[in-house]
């Protein structure tokens, strides 16, 4: 039972992965996350208003079940799973955060600088979390998908999209880590 509450090597996690994705194709489907809004929206009534969300949602009901079984399985990992002592943070890292002001995080997977919140009492931190998700939702818009569609579901399907959407995520994550981060902070 040990195995089931530790971290479980990338090896093993990819392998499954893999396995998934082998069955998605098989049976046709294609897996991505932010499909679901497109979903939720349909299921609310926004096809009246707009032919984009005018299509039949039932097809796409295996997908809201894996984002339900994704939030369910978060939760359960969280709060009845979790050991971030075992999360061993690069000292480089570590200095780098305590340059921005931000606290390693001691016994937790996140530093509550930026996850606690503390940052739903600033007006800088409130501002950051409505820019970064408008422009997360207008990404994934653009992009036709999200990092997890195109890079598990896509690569998986050898599209050449999604491998120009990866690279771009890539070439946005170092942007950001590199540049935009230390603006901010």
């Amino acid at each position: 039972m040990d195995i089931v509450f530790q971290t479980w090597p990338w090896y093993v996690s990819g392998f499954l992965i893999g396995l998934i994705m082998l069955c998605l194709i098989y049976f046709g489907k294609s897996f991505g996350m932010s499909s679901n809004l497109r979903s939720m929206c349909t299921i609310m009534g926004a096809g009246k208003r707009t032919a984009f969300f005018d299509f039949d949602w039932k097809e796409q009901r295996w997908n809201l079940v894996v984002v339900a079984g994704a939030m369910l399985g978060g939760f359960v990992a969280v709060n009845f799973m979790s050991d971030p002592s075992n999360v061993d943070i690069n000292p480089k890292t570590i200095e780098q955060l305590a340059h921005f002001g931000i606290d390693a995080p001691n016994g937790k997977l996140v530093p509550d600088a930026l996850f606690g919140n503390a940052v739903f009492q600033s007006l800088k931190g409130i501002l950051i979390l409505l820019v970064g998700g408008l422009l997360i939702g207008f990404g994934t818009r653009y992009a036709g998908g999200c990092t997890s569609g195109h890079a598990i579901s896509g690569l998986s399907n050898l599209q050449v999209p999604s491998l120009k959407a990866v690279i771009g995520f890539f070439i946005g994550g170092l942007i950001m880590a590199y540049f935009i981060f230390p603006l901010i902070f």
